[in-house]
């Protein structure tokens, strides 16, 4: 072969790898049509709805305890029954049809006026599978206090490391 034909293609070649990166890129990094990257989806609570560790721990050692807030864990039974915040509530999962289902049920009943955490502390929080769905389905109920609560580690480093209440078992 000769080296102006090779210099074709090697041409060909590096054109054709080009045009599939872009392609990948299209895929991967998808924009909204105005050149500009797509914003994150919106996370399902206001800035003044999450509420960090030490607050929490501050509210829950002070005050009177009718003023303490209901606390709701939403993440694995297992870490709920390996060490999660003193007093905290288990009804399921956030992310599963049947522990939304349980969350809901109990729900229902309690007032939408009342003080209410909630937290999964599975995984680190931008990453964390039922947080999200939780906090939708409590506030689509009508929740007017409700928080929740920003580990954006785990459970284990954000609120059991502190020394903040925790308890294990149900």
């Amino acid at each position: 072969m000769n080296t102006s034909k090779t210099t074709v293609y090697r041409k060909l070649f590096l054109a054709a790898g080009l045009l599939a990166l872009g392609a990948m890129g299209l895929v991967l990094f998808p924009s909204s049509g105005s050149g500009t990257p797509q914003a994150a989806p919106a996370e399902p609570w206001t800035a003044a709805q999450a509420l960090e560790p030490a607050a929490l721990a501050r509210e829950l050692s002070g005050g009177k305890e009718a003023d303490r807030p209901t606390i709701l864990c939403v993440g694995f039974h297992a870490l709920y029954q390996g060490g999660h915040i003193s007093g905290a509530l288990y009804f399921g999962e956030g992310r599963s049809e049947q522990g939304l289902a349980e969350i809901k049920k109990w729900a229902e009943k309690q007032p939408r006026t009342m003080n209410l955490v909630i937290y999964c502390g599975c995984c680190p929080l931008t990453r964390c599978p039922n947080i999200r769905p939780a906090t939708a389905a409590l506030r689509e109920m009508g929740f007017t206090h409700l928080r929740v609560l920003i580990l954006p580690h785990d459970l284990a480093s954000d609120w059991i490391a502190k020394n903040y209440p925790t308890q294990k078992g149900s």
